[in-house]
Order: structure tokens, then C-alpha cells, then sequence
């Protein structure tokens, strides 16, 4: 096993917490080696592999990803809506090399738990002695009568950004003024609460630079509510005549929640016609964003419940199935998983790119602590997520949660969202719009750097 001694876990892994990490000192006291196996090259696995081998660089690091580059999720709205090249988006693992991490370009096709060995569709048999689980998530196609994964490239979900993202842009340039553009959005809890309503903005900016101001921009939502309901809401109102919820408004913009026929049902592929209990809708443009579950290597290796997530323990985001694996990122459930529509949902870990990288950074700091025969640390988990709704215009939110009692507990004091007024009730200044649309862009690299730098 890798030695290093307490002293120096501690200082390394206070380095390890600041969101950059490019200058901390790598420790190499290796004996026999342990090995990690990380599962997933995403912003939660690459941050993992990475922070692993920082902590300690006498572990054997192999990150398995089967795709070459990796595009970011966060931010590919700005794709499809032209502010934004989806090349600022991608990057490869050259960065985790450079840093010893192994990394092999594969698909993992199953884990044998009792024997901690990870076999891949190269014929790899590798053993570990610690597993980092970061597949992110798969899709129910099956929610939505008449759709089915067959129809993704004429009806794209862009959900997991790369081809799907440019396939979806395509369709929106192509669509005529006074189309309708339709986006189904599921049940949550799903990845980036936000990221549905921030792409209805930029597809109404979009259609509002291009001179397509008759097209309207149609929410399907199977929820009462959403992630930063008040600041979209100010926005639209803003930005692109939204008055009021539900159909038929004078706005570019209309949302339809759950209750009120929201909840689409079935789909006429043909027509591109979604249907509720209330309502059937003709789409020019039709993207259905599915419902989640937990990647398929998860389920398939027992990992996932009933409910669809992996369930993990607080302190050190283990699996609560099994103590040697860590699940990570947007396969895992942290905290009660409140409904959607709840006032306590935003007190739940989001599924979004920051949460997993602080989570990846838990199960780092635990895994190289086990190893060494040292303590737990105690875990501290934030999140960070902008929206960007137009021109010089985003708004964010800040989460902060810590583990009391061996539950995960939210942190009121240094978490907040946006202000939608001054203290005086007086209107945002718009450079304070235009100021968080610039960090957005800040937080992008920043993060970008620390997991795959």
C-alpha cells in the first residue's frame, strides 16, 4: 500500500480543495501499490482520477472512458443559440496523462464485485482496490408513448452534448418565423434543473437576432415548478414579452406545468404532435429531453434502486451497496430527493458538473485516507451553477452542504441565489446581469482546468 503520513495527507489535501489545483505537490511513497479504477471520463471521473493521484501519487490511477474528448454539458445551450462554438466545449485527457493517471479509451462492461475486478470490451481484466463509479446517466425512452431511442437524431434530446447538440442547432435555424419550437422537459430529478428553461432563453434569443420574432418557444413541463423560476420568469418578461404561465400568451416564451397539461403523454412521430391529458401540440422543431436513470453500468452492477439512483454514504460518498465502490455525479442521489414543485427540492444536491467534481473530491480524499490507514476527512460539498438567458444576461445559484449526524445537511449561511431586486426594491442593475453572463464564462475554464488540467 501507498505510506504517507498524516501530516502530509492533511496539507495536500487542503490544497486539493481550492477550485484550482494545477500547483499542488504530488506525494510519492508507494510500497506496493494500490490501485483505483475510475469509471467514467466526465467532470466527476476525470476529477477523481485526477485528485487521487495529486493526494497520493504512489496509487495506481486508471480513469476508462470510452470516447477520446469529452464535451461539456454546462453551457452547450450557448451552441444551439450561436453565442457559443461547441470546440470551447471539448476536452481531451492529455492534461490526466501528463499527471500519471492511466487512461484507457474503452467501455466497461461489467463489474465482479466480489472479486473487485472491472472487465471492458477491450478484454481488459483489471483489478482494483477502490472504484470510483462516474457513468452520469442513461434514459427511460419508454415514459412517452410512440417515442422511442430510434428517433433521436429526428427528434434530438441534446442532453448529452456533442452530436445531439448540433443536430438540435441545426433544426432551429432551419425552422420558419412562426414556428413553434416544443421542449419537453420529464419528472425530475434529471440533470442540470436549470438547463431546460435556460435553453427555451437562448432559443427565443436565437429566433429574436435572427428576425424570427413570430416563432414561439412552447415548455412542456411535467413539473409544477422549476430550478430559478422567479429570475426565468423575470427574464422572459424582459427580454421576450412573457406575461404570464400556460399557453396561448403574447410572449416568445410559454411554459405549461404538470397540472395544467404539462405532462406530456404520447407522441406522433410522424407530425411531431405531443399530447397531455389536456392538450395536443404540433412542433416544428420537437426536442423531448427523457427521463433519467443511473448510467447503465451502475444498474448493472446492482448499485442503483429501485427508484432508478445509487444510493451513497455521506461521509464519503460510498456506495451504500458496497463500501469499496464510491459512486459519484449524476447517477447518485444526495439527500431525500424532494419532488420537484417542493419548496425544500433546492436543498437536495443538484445533478450538475460542480456538485460531481466536489463529490469526486470527497471520495479522492476518503479513498487516498483508507488506503493509508488514516482517518475520514470531514467532507464539505458546494455547488455553483449560472444560467444564461440572453446578451449580457445570467443569473446563478451557490449550495453549500455538510455531513451532520451522518446525514448531508444544508447550508443556508454562504448558500443564495441571484437577486431578482436591490435591498431597496429598486431593479437589478444590468450590469449585474451582464456580470454573471462573464463569470459563467470564468467558471467554464476554471472548472474545465481543474478536472482535465
Amino acid at each position: 500500500m501507498s505510506q504517507i503520513n498524516r501530516r502530509q495527507f492533511i496539507k495536500a489535501l487542503a490544497a486539493a480543495t481550492s477550485v484550482s489545483a494545477l500547483s499542488v505537490p504530488t506525494l510519492a511513497h508507494a510500497k506496493a501499490k494500490a490501485r483505483v479504477i475510475v469509471i467514467g471520463g466526465g467532470y466527476g471521473g476525470a476529477t477523481a482520477a485526477k485528485y487521487v493521484k495529486l493526494l497520493d501519487a504512489g496509487i495506481e490511477v486508471t480513469l476508462i472512458e470510452p470516447n477520446a474528448v469529452y464535451t461539456s454539458c454546462p453551457l452547450s445551450n450557448e451552441v444551439i443559440s450561436g453565442h457559443r462554438d461547441i470546440k470551447t466545449l471539448q476536452m481531451g485527457y492529455d492534461g490526466l496523462k501528463k499527471r500519471g493517471v492511466n487512461v484507457l479509451q474503452d467501455l466497461v462492461l461489467g463489474v465482479d464485485r466480489a472479486k473487485k475486478v472491472v472487465t471492458t470490451q477491450g478484454g481488459k481484466k483489471l483489478d482494483y482496490d477502490a472504484l470510483v463509479m462516474s457513468p452520469g446517466i442513461e434514459f427511460h425512452y419508454n415514459t412517452i408513448e410512440g417515442y422511442s431511442e430510434s428517433l433521436i437524431e429526428e427528434i434530438p434530446h441534446a442532453w448529452k452534448a456533442g452530436e445531439q447538440t448540433l443536430i438540435l442547432k441545426k433544426q432551429l435555424m432551419a425552422m420558419p418565423d412562426g414556428g413553434k419550437f416544443v421542449i419537453v422537459v420529464p419528472k425530475g430529478p434529471f440533470r442540470c434543473p436549470p438547463g431546460p428553461y435556460e435553453r427555451a432563453s437562448l432559443a427565443a434569443s436565437y429566433f429574436k437576432h435572427s428576425g424570427k420574432t413570430k416563432c414561439k418557444v412552447i415548455i412542456m413541463d411535467a413539473n409544477d415548478s422549476h430550478s430559478k423560476k422567479g429570475l426565468f420568469n423575470q427574464a422572459w418578461k424582459a427580454m421576450y414579452g412573457w406575461e404570464k404561465d400556460g399557453l396561448g400568451g403574447n410572449g416568445m416564451i410559454e411554459w405549461v406545468k404538470g397540472a395544467e397539461g404539462g405532462k406530456v403523454i404520447k407522441l406522433d412521430a410522424k407530425t411531431k404532435t405531443v399530447s397531455s391529458d389536456f392538450v395536443d401540440l404540433k412542433a416544428d422543431v420537437l426536442n423531448i429531453i427523457p427521463a433519467h436513470k443511473a448510467g447503465k453500468i451502475a444498474v448493472a452492477t446492482d448499485l442503483a434502486k429501485a427508484d432508478g439512483w445509487c444510493k451513497v454514504v455521506p461521509m464519503t460518498m460510498a456506495s451504500a451497496e458496497d463500501e469499496n465502490i464510491y459512486t459519484i455525479g449524476d447517477s447518485c442521489v444526495a439527500g431525500e430527493m424532494a419532488l420537484y414543485g417542493n419548496p425544500n427540492a433546492n436543498f437536495d444536491m443538484p445533478k450538475s458538473a460542480h456538485i460531481a467534481m466536489t463529490q469526486a473530491k470527497v471520495a479522492a480524499a476518503a479513498i487516498v485516507a483508507k488506503i493509508n490507514g488514516l482517518p475520514t476527512p470531514q467532507p464539505y460539498y458546494a455547488n455553483t451553477c449560472y444560467s444564461i438567458v440572453g446578451d449580457d444576461y445570467g443569473f446563478s445559484v451557490a449550495h453549500q452542504y455538510r455531513v451532520v449526524d451522518g446525514t448531508f445537511k444544508y447550508i443556508k449561511e454562504g448558500s443564495g441565489v441571484s437577486p431578482m431586486a436591490m435591498p431597496d426594491k429598486s431593479p437589478v442593475p444590468p450590469i449585474y446581469r451582464k456580470l454573471e453572463a462573464e463569470y459563467a464564462d470564468g467558471w467554464l475554464r476554471n472548472v474545465m482546468a481543474d478536472a482535465f488540467g
